[in-house]
Order: C-alpha cells, then structure tokens, then sequence
C-alpha cells in the first residue's frame, strides 16, 4: 500500500487531476463521485480502511482502472460491477464481512484475488475461467471446497486456502503445473497436528512485562518484528532480542498459532530463524514470538512481490550475485527447506523476502507464516513437497538471472537443476533432499 494517503479535501478541490494512483482512507461511508474527475488517468484505487458498502453501478466509468483495493470496509459481497471490466488485473476485499462471491462480479482478466479474512462459504466455479489467474487467497473464510474448474487456472502460482473448513486436499490441486507457494494450515484434515505440536514443543513463557520493545525491523503478511531487549528475572542481564507481533487473529496467509506450530515443530537447523520464546500477557492481548537477534550483517535478498510483478520478488536495480554466493544461498535454502519436509512441514513462502544472507556462506531462511503440516499420506505428501520444490526452481531462476558469472561449468549444472525443479510435471520434479544431494556436487 501506498504509505503517503491522498486526503479527501484534495480530492475536492480538484488538486489530484492527472494521477494514476488515489489513497484514500478517511471513514468513507459512501463513494465520493468526484473519483470520477479523475477517470482519463486512474489506474489504482485505494479505498481500504473505510466504512462502505457498496460500490456504485457506474463504477466502468473509470475505463483506465486496473487495481483496486477496498479491504477493511464493511462489504457484505464482491460488487458485481467489477466482473464488467475488461482490464482489472487485481482485486483485494481483505478483511470485509463477505459471505457472497457473486459469478457476475469476478473479472475475466484478473491476475490476483484477495478476499482473506471474510466469511466466504464457496467460490463460482467460474473463477476457473480467469486464465491469468496468478494469486488467489483465500484464508480465513468458511470454504470446504474449491470449485474443480479451478484446474483451468494453469498459471496459478500461489494459492491460500489457511483457517477454513477443508476435510481434505483438493487432489488436482497437486497436479497444478505452476503452483508453487501454497498455504493449507488451519484446517479439519491438519487440526490434530498443529495441536499435538503446540502441546509436545512447549516454549518458555516470556511475559511482555520483561521486553521492552524498540524499532521496527520488518513487516511480513503475519505480523510486525520488533528489536527488544529481555530483562532477565532476578537479574541486571538485558539481553537484545527480536519480537514478533502479530497483526490479528487471522493474517494473509492464516493463524498466528498454525504458524507458531510448525515454527516450534521444525527445531534447529543451521539455516532456520529459531524461536526462544512465546509471548505472554500483551496488555491487547496480542500473541507473539520471541527470537534471538539476527546479526546485522545479514540482509534480505529481496523485496516482496510488487502490483506489477504479482508472484515475483523485487530485487534491487542493478543487483548482482557472485557465482560462489549464488551456490551458498542455494545450497543453505535447500538444506533448510529439505530439513522441514523431512520434520513434516511445508514452508508455503519459499521466496527471496524470506530468505537473509552475510555476502560469505551465512543463509538463514525465516518467516513461517505460510508453513503448513504434510499430511501422513505419503503420496499426497510427495506432491505438495514437489509443489514446494518449483518455488524453489523459481528461487534459483532468479539468483541465476543475476549472477555475474555465467560461462561457468557450475553455473550450466545449476541451471539444469532449475530445470528439473520447474518440470511442468509434478511428479517428475526431484524431490528437496535430492535437490541437496545434487547441490553439493556443485563447488567452485
């Protein structure tokens, strides 16, 4: 979102002429017909954290309109008005009280569709008939299905379907060829083991009494992380730490305690963020999760997706990596990735955001937001870890495309094995371990 809001004043007095991006969130109750002034060059309309309802029917007047964001409102269905444009490439309802997905109202043309956090009981089977359909999330609704048309979606690359009602995997889901982040905690089929893990991996209890929080240093889907210092009881020992607030009971990609579960059930590998503890008596009752300070010299590979990009990171302009560190940052992550398969966890967020490294060796993979449990059917299992392995293909592309050095043999050996990760196939990709296997017959 953008952080600079415009003010409804400006919109008024005819001060936002000519722009291609409207913000604006200031206890709207209706829709100010002035919008429409601004209709030859509008292509993004922010109208998140207000107070409306509808939309109005003559809506289409803005023929250049490409995004729009109306979450936190008071929605009770998707406007059926938006299905009648032909360039709207994303739509974000988030946090709404949506019970009704209207088939009139979805856009032939869309590339990503946030309804998370409303009250969803089922999606149109025409939602299969978005054939650009790149991100669809759908946490935190009251879903038990998925509409079987959604096969259609082939260029489907993230998926969301946390904190709802499924008894089981959809099973053409794991055939999708371009799926590769997917987010299933939070529901009937995987219940059990996120509380078996949440009652056998018990974390100290830090109450928030002994943190005293600092500056932000991140923001994710899930939740904020602060710099903190922890006052040890019965001590003068402040010890400097990370905290993680989460944002509210359900996030983009789900349940802060489903992430909490498959956080505490991986345990320690060299390459995985670890936890020291979970927060206790937040005066808002907000949860949280206590984690030794990452040194500064690491940094993130990457920013998240952008409006334009969708389901790829942002790298800096002009950002390269040595062939050497290219190979570290990928051997690290697969170990990791491979360690949480073998530990019954699927990430769901293999991505450049998630993933922070020193220039030398040092790689740290983190953010559990999107983690899900694998299910005991090892079949199924199998599928989705493979599923996970194209995130990683996709992961490797990118770090490949900056790389300086590109006659090198390793370079050629490392650009197979993204081949191999990416097979449209399912089945055919390698599974994590064997991707390690091959990864450390790769050394300059």
């Amino acid at each position: 979102m953008n952080p600079q809001n415009n003010t409804l004043q400006q919109l008024l007095d005819g001060k936002l002429q000519g722009i291609k991006r409207l913000d604006l969130a200031c206890g709207l109750t209706e829709f100010p017909n002035e919008i429409f002034d601004l209709a030859d060059t509008l292509e993004i309309l922010n109208l998140t954290g207000n107070q409306l309802k509808t939309l109005p029917d003559d809506l289409t007047k803005l023929k250049k309109l490409k995004v729009i964001f109306c979450s936190e409102n008071q929605f009770t269905h998707v406007p059926e008005v938006l299905g009648a444009f032909d360039h709207l490439t994303m739509v974000g309802f988030k946090s709404n009280k949506i019970s009704h997905l209207p088939k009139e109202a979805i856009a032939k043309n869309l590339r990503w569709l946030i309804l998370t956090d409303n009250c969803l009981r089922e999606v149109p089977t025409n939602v299969g008939d978005c054939h650009a359909m790149q991100k669809l999330m759908l946490a935190g609704n009251q879903l038990s299905a998925l509409p079987e048309s959604l096969v259609n979606c082939q260029r489907l690359e993230l998926l969301r379907i946390s904190a709802n009602q499924f008894e089981n995997i959809p099973a053409w889901l794991l055939e999708l060829p371009r799926l590769a982040w997917l987010a299933l905690a939070g529901n009937r089929f995987n219940a059990a083991q996120e509380h078996a893990a949440l009652a056998q991996n018990q974390l100290p209890s830090i109450d928030w009494q002994q943190l005293n929080l600092g500056k932000p240093l991140g923001e994710g889907a899930s939740g904020i992380i602060y710099q903190a210092t922890l006052a040890q009881p019965q001590t003068d020992f402040a010890e400097t730490v990370a905290v993680k607030l989460f944002k509210g009971a359900v996030t983009s990609d789900g349940l802060p305690q489903s992430e909490m579960a498959a956080w505490m059930q991986a345990g320690h590998q060299e390459n995985l963020t670890q936890l020291k503890g979970r927060l206790s008596n937040h005066p808002d009752g907000k949860q949280g999760l206590i984690m030794p300070l990452i040194d500064p010299t690491y940094k993130i590979l990457a920013k998240p997706p952008s409006l334009d990009s969708c389901t790829r990171d942002v790298y800096e302009k002009n950002q390269t990596l040595n062939l050497q560190l290219v190979i570290s940052i990928a051997k690290g992550v697969a170990k990791a990735t491979a360690h949480l398969h073998q530990q019954g966890i699927l990430h769901g967020d293999l991505y450049a955001h998630n993933i922070l490294h020193d220039n030398t060796k040092r790689v740290l993979l983190s953010d559990f937001g999107g983690a899900s449990f694998l299910p005991s059917d090892l079949f199924i299992s199998k599928k989705l870890q493979k599923i996970e392995v194209l995130a990683f293909g996709f992961l490797l592309e990118e770090l490949l495309s900056i790389c300086e050095e590109k006659n090198h043999t390793q370079f050629l050996e490392l650009q197979t094995l993204k081949e191999n990760c990416e097979q449209k196939n399912v089945s055919d990709r390698p599974l994590m371990h064997e991707v390690v296997n091959q990864l450390n017959q790769i050394n300059l």
